[in-house]
């Protein structure tokens, strides 16, 4: 990388699965890509984990594949998108001191319902614009302290996944708005860390780090983050975000009305706001809102928790075994006629999707006959998850009182094209969607090339990019069709099951907390079968 060259911008993004990191020149041109499965530690069901200095290592090194691709060009920047929710703890020397807990990790339970009990959701939804979900933050913060005591007395800072990364490039520990509206202690209106809910949770303000908007300068790449990347000495380091909002920006979504459907592992329906609305209405649906990385912008997210993780699902149960597993499971939906033949799919398999707020949410299947066949399971999943996102987008229109301008979709399961023409024939409109999956690493490129001051700010930088997309056009035919199962059969169905996945609950919940069965009786004689 010597001589006179153009300059490219580096976005790196640190998701739940992978870790991707792509080089652009300043108009948007893609010059470099790599990318590395990201390792995930299950330490007991339901818990997962990454090792601090494997994330590391391995953004790291998609950085340095990345660097070492590049010929004759001038690295001006560098920022780093990650998913939200997931934190590392650091002591005084800036050292791990336990993995950080995944977003969608399930040991936070108890803390939230301490907050739901001792705050009140409305209270807390009041200040930081979100419901009392496991996920946040906060709850993980708290479940360390109580679980691990001694080391909990030497943290010093509790840094966010991007926050982490860039901080083991240049020292400087600092987070942006998008990503400290998902710890559940930020005053969002105010655009503070909130006072009251520190004292609540007696959380020393501390540990939490400086608050900077996206795209601003954090500092410089040093020698030791230099020698991990490939990337040059005194290379400037911009403060990243959230991933869905850098994925917005990518896509020039800067405006209220905007919508971003980002569809990987969890499924994000990301709607511009100019300002907050922190209703009690919006509250108890569920929906979530934040700081956009765009200044003076905010959003409002609905969505599901689990969409790709559902196909993923499905993939082990009946497919793993065929060579091209999505492949197989694409084709036997396409040969399944429009509404799999009865069948429908409730997609709870972790938690339900605003507007319903429901820990103990199950999915289903129903509507089976004696002639479902495999891909009509297939395909009553992918509409069940198309039903379930446009659930989700019309309570958040309603409540917001907002219309969409338009609607751009991002990740994974947009290369699912039954999957999204059933979605627009739901939505009624066109769905834009992006020819090139990188909107994430772009996103936090231009961010990177706010702060070297390639571009003024966060609305001109979006201006300087083209980005491409493929329309998927709305089936008239299969509008009708869907819209009649969707307002007849899909929007019932959640409620007409709640009782019961309530009480398959309970009974495992019991069974969770029952002593194994030994095979032994109080004599210690061998029972009877």
């Amino acid at each position: 990388m010597t001589g006179a060259a153009d300059p490219v911008l580096i976005g790196v993004d640190v998701g739940t699965t992978n870790v991707k990191a792509a080089a652009y020149a300043p108009d948007g041109r893609i010059r470099a890509a790599a990318a590395e499965r990201l390792p995930v530690i299950h330490p007991r069901p339901g818990w997962s984990e990454y090792d601090p200095e494997t994330l590391f290592a391995t953004a790291a090194g998609v950085v340095r594949r990345v660097t070492a691709a590049l010929e004759r060009a001038q690295v001006a920047g560098v920022a780093v998108a990650s998913m939200a929710e997931t934190a590392v703890p650091l002591d005084g020397r800036g050292a791990p001191l336990h993995h950080a807990v995944a977003w969608h990790d399930e040991r936070a339970r108890p803390q939230a319902d301490w907050w739901r009990r001792e705050v009140g959701d409305e209270a807390v939804y009041r200040i930081t614009g979100l419901p009392i979900v496991p996920i946040f933050g906060v709850h993980k913060l708290m479940w360390f302290r109580q679980h691990d005591p001694t080391a909990h007395a030497r943290m010093r800072a509790w840094l966010n996944v991007a926050d982490y990364v860039a901080f083991r490039l240049c020292s400087v520990q600092a987070t942006d708005l998008s990503l400290a509206s998902r710890l559940m202690l930020l005053d969002l209106n105010a655009r503070r860390w909130s006072a009251d809910l520190l004292a609540a949770c007696d959380v020393d303000r501390a540990i939490l780090p400086e608050l900077v908007q996206s795209g601003q300068r954090l500092g410089a790449v040093h020698a030791e983050g230099a020698a991990a990347t490939g990337l040059p000495v005194g290379t400037p380091v911009a403060a990243g975000g959230h991933d869905h909002p850098c994925g917005a920006l990518a896509l020039g979504l800067t405006e209220p009305g905007d919508v971003l459907d980002s569809m990987g592992t969890s499924e994000s329906l990301f709607t511009v706001t100019d300002v907050p609305r922190l209703t009690p209405e919006l509250g108890a649906a569920g929906y979530q809102q934040g700081a956009h990385v765009v200044a003076n912008r905010a959003y409002c997210n609905g969505g599901l928790y689990t969409s790709g993780a559902c196909i993923e699902w499905l993939r082990t149960l009946i497919a793993a075994g065929e060579p091209d597993p999505y492949a197989t499971l694409a084709a036997w939906a396409e040969g399944s006629p429009v509404g799999a033949r009865g069948a429908f799919f409730l997609p709870h398999l972790r938690l339900a999707s605003p507007p319903i707020v429901d820990l103990d949410a199950r999915a289903a299947f129903i509507g089976l006959s004696a002639g479902s066949d495999r891909g009509d399971l297939v395909r009553a999943v992918l509409e069940g998850l198309a039903f379930e996102a446009q659930a989700s987008l019309d309570g958040l229109v309603a409540l917001m009182s907002v219309s969409t301008r338009r609607v751009r979709a991002i990740g994974g399961g947009t290369r699912n094209r039954l999957l999204m023409r059933v979605k627009a024939a739901l939505l009624g409109a066109p769905i834009q969607v992006a020819v090139h999956d990188e909107a994430t690493t772009l996103g936090a490129a231009l961010l990177a090339g706010v702060g070297a001051g390639i571009y003024r700010d966060t609305f001109e930088a979006p201006t300087r990019v083209s980005p491409a997309f493929d329309e998927v056009p709305v089936d008239a035919a299969w509008r009708e069709r869907y819209l009649r199962a969707y307002r007849e059969v899909y929007l019932r169905l959640y409620h007409q099951l709640e009782d019961l996945h309530h009480a398959v609950h309970a009974l495992a919940r019991l069974d969770s907390e029952r002593p194994p069965d030994t095979g032994a009786t109080a004599d210690g004689e061998e029972g009877t079968p």
